[in-house]
């Protein structure tokens, strides 16, 4: 009987042990989440950033683009009437053939939410 009780408080201790262990398990994997929660945060916020920037950057490209284009229509004014021949090079639209650019692949976004069970 004495030895049953030694056991049977053995095995509870084991079990407390265990669930313990598991508590400890437990709330580091949650601060882990955590962190990966605002790793994830803080990157969708530099790619939003970056994307912003990105949208300047095109928009630019083709306003300077139109104007490039207004430019050589002057120049190709001047050509016709003056007859003076002139190198007039043909203006590339990057933005129309995307598959030219140095990085083509679009990235795949995330959003922390959906990461969390």
């Amino acid at each position: 009987m004495i030895s049953n009780r030694e056991s049977a408080r053995r095995s509870r201790m084991r079990k407390q042990q265990q669930l313990d262990d598991l508590l400890k398990q437990a709330a580091l994997l949650k601060e882990e989440n955590a962190r990966i929660t605002m790793q994830i945060d803080l990157y969708t916020a530099q790619h939003l950033k970056v994307e912003g920037d990105n949208t300047i950057l095109r928009t630019q490209v083709m306003e300077l683009t139109e104007r490039l284009r207004s430019l050589n229509s002057v120049l190709q004014f001047i050509e016709e009437f003056s007859g003076i021949e002139m190198d007039i090079p043909e203006i590339p639209d990057p933005l129309l053939e995307p598959w030219q650019l140095p990085c083509p692949a679009q990235p795949i976004t995330a959003s922390a939410n959906m990461f969390q069970f």
